[in-house]
């Protein structure tokens, strides 16, 4: 008796239901594997920008810098060529308090904050659902198998463990499978989740420190630099 033997002689119904749970798996583990890229490269991003950014480095050589490179922004980087942007346009403008340059230049920064935390998210609520339904999948082909059987059962006259066991095997595959597409899922959305906060956290807080520097130069002579 082996899975394949057992997948073979299943019923119809647990059959398309253990494929399903396969492409679930897949599916998974696809996932996991492109959000571990993309969260470690925000992370090292983060790093290097910030060492960059602290270095002392003049802010307007750092943004022309920014700005003049063919590969588009993201994370830090994307918050400060935002922020700086917007801030060089209000400043320019004649008549603008500091208060509605800080106040323009802040709404850019979170703006971009939002659309940079939604790709961090993306596929994250996948990851949740797979993790969520796969069991119950995996439960329901279970029980549709050990009911055949049992129906089985009733058109014999003498029941032996050697009759029932085939059918019951086939059918905790299915609950096997279920697991198999649940646990990744449910560690990798909960790791993921922890990943992003972390990262979200950190971008709230250099937002609110870049601000700082920003008002100093908001209040600052038009050609200082803060």
């Amino acid at each position: 008796m082996s899975i394949i033997s057992l997948f073979m002689n299943a019923s119809l119904l647990v059959k398309l239901i253990m494929i399903f749970l396969l492409l679930l798996s897949v599916a998974s583990w696809t996932m996991i594997i492109q959000r571990v890229n993309v969260l470690k490269r925000a992370r090292q991003d983060m790093q290097q920008f910030e060492e960059k950014f602290w270095s002392g480095i003049d802010l307007n050589k750092l943004y022309t810098d920014l700005s003049s490179r063919n590969r588009e922004s993201s994370g830090l980087e994307l918050f400060f060529t935002a922020g700086f942007r917007e801030f060089a346009r209000l400043r320019a403008q004649a008549g603008t308090s500091p208060q509605a340059i800080m106040d323009g230049t802040h709404r850019a920064m979170k703006v971009a904050h939002s659309r940079e935390v939604d790709k961090l998210e993306f596929n994250l609520s996948w990851l949740a659902t797979i993790g969520s339904t796969s069991p119950y999948i995996g439960l329901f082909g279970t029980v549709w198998g050990i009911m055949n059987s049992f129906i089985a059962l009733g058109s014999v006259k003498q029941a032996t463990l050697a009759m029932v066991a085939p059918g019951i095997a086939e059918a905790l595959i299915a609950t096997a499978m279920g697991l198999f597409a649940a646990i990744p899922a449910v560690i990798a959305y909960n790791r993921f989740s922890n990943t992003v906060g972390r990262l979200e956290n950190h971008y709230e807080n250099f937002i609110e420190e870049f601000s700082g520097i920003l008002h100093r130069k908001a209040h600052s002579a038009p050609g200082g630099q803060g």
